[in-house]
């Protein structure tokens, strides 16, 4: 737990809407944050630089060059080492604030993970790049009673707004369906790294309201944010919608798998799989492997290339197979270098 009467969060005490008192409880505090990108390494980096005392940061990626743009906590060396990034993001961290809390968890958040990645968390914090996964978010909060924020951006153009169950519209409240038809991506729209920062401080700003018991004090609104055209805007948030399968109906189809989809990486031109069942000896692999191309390795993934495709293979028999979106050509890759 960080300590409140330390001289390295002064200037936040002096701040009459936090004080000594919401510095406690910050100190206090447990968030998890769902992704480690653009968003995510944001949410992390001010939270730990705030004091909040316990970080749970969740993702399942590696760190690679394109991510530099945009991403706040990694640089060059972690992508020439291909570190998970919630492994990067922890190392910086640590460095940043040593009287905090960090949990990296490099894992993939779906209805099996759910309870033990975000159990326990005062907060969770959207840094995620689909919206199945958001979805997954929204049915664990409203069915915990959970506050969440959610965020995200594309292009010049990024939307925030904070979920209080029972008191404000959820996600499904506002999209019972996920938008139909192609969704522009990083990859296909691009994205500025100032829209990013624009929409993740909008999220930290409501998250230490909420974490210094100020949630009375909490705009329930829904902002827009443009950076090119430097257009803003504020809608007012609606309460929970009487025909909300989370908040009135209390169904919860993501969290309980049933409507578990093929995830695409944004800004990737890959496919995540997870065929094992049992954990992989990463280093027996490597033998394996190292005769077929060339292999990466350390403790925490392996990257094998057999061009055109690029596998990473996590410890936990997930990977990441780049250089396809088609799930079965990604799957007989997975069978055919890693085994089924």
């Amino acid at each position: 737990m960080a300590s409140a009467d330390n001289r390295r969060y002064s200037r936040q005490i002096l701040f009459p809407g936090l004080g000594e008192q919401g510095q406690r409880r910050l100190g206090l505090a447990r968030v998890a944050i769902v992704g480690c990108g653009a968003l995510g390494t944001f949410h992390a980096a001010a939270l730990a630089r705030a004091g909040v005392g316990h970080l749970r940061i969740v993702d399942r990626d590696y760190v690679e060059l394109v991510n530099l743009q945009r991403q706040w906590l990694f640089d060059e060396r972690d992508a020439a080492e291909g570190l998970p990034k919630a492994i990067a993001a922890a190392r910086r961290l640590a460095a940043i604030n040593s009287e905090i809390e960090i949990e990296p968890a490099v894992a993939d958040l779906n209805p099996a993970t759910a309870a033990d990645l975000l159990e326990g968390a005062d907060l969770l914090l959207d840094g995620a790049d689909n919206f199945e996964t958001r979805y997954l978010v929204n049915d664990f909060a409203i069915q915990r009673e959970i506050p969440w924020i959610y965020g995200a951006a594309i292009g010049s153009y990024g939307l925030t707004m904070p979920v209080l169950p029972g008191r404000t519209a959820c996600l499904k409240c506002l999209y019972p369906e996920p938008p139909s038809g192609a969704q522009p991506t990083c990859e296909t729209a691009g994205v500025l790294n100032a829209v990013t920062a624009a929409v993740a401080s909008v999220q930290v700003g409501d998250a230490l309201k909420i974490l210094a018991g100020k949630s009375a004090e909490l705009a329930r609104r829904i902002t827009t944010i443009d950076v090119w055209s430097g257009e803003i805007r504020q809608a007012p948030q609606p309460g929970p919608s009487p025909d909300c399968p989370a908040c009135t109906r209390r169904e919860f189809p993501h969290l309980e798998g049933r409507h578990r989809a093929p995830i695409s990486l944004c800004g990737r031109n890959a496919v995540q799989i997870h065929e094992s069942a049992r954990p992989l000896n990463l280093e027996e692999l490597k033998e394996r492997l190292a005769p077929l191309g060339e292999v990466r390795s350390n403790e925490f993934a392996l990257r094998f290339f057999a061009a055109p495709f690029e596998l990473t293979v996590f410890p936990d028999g997930r990977a990441i197979i780049k250089g396809t979106t088609d799930p079965g050509v990604a799957r007989g890759l997975y069978a055919k270098y890693v085994g089924n």
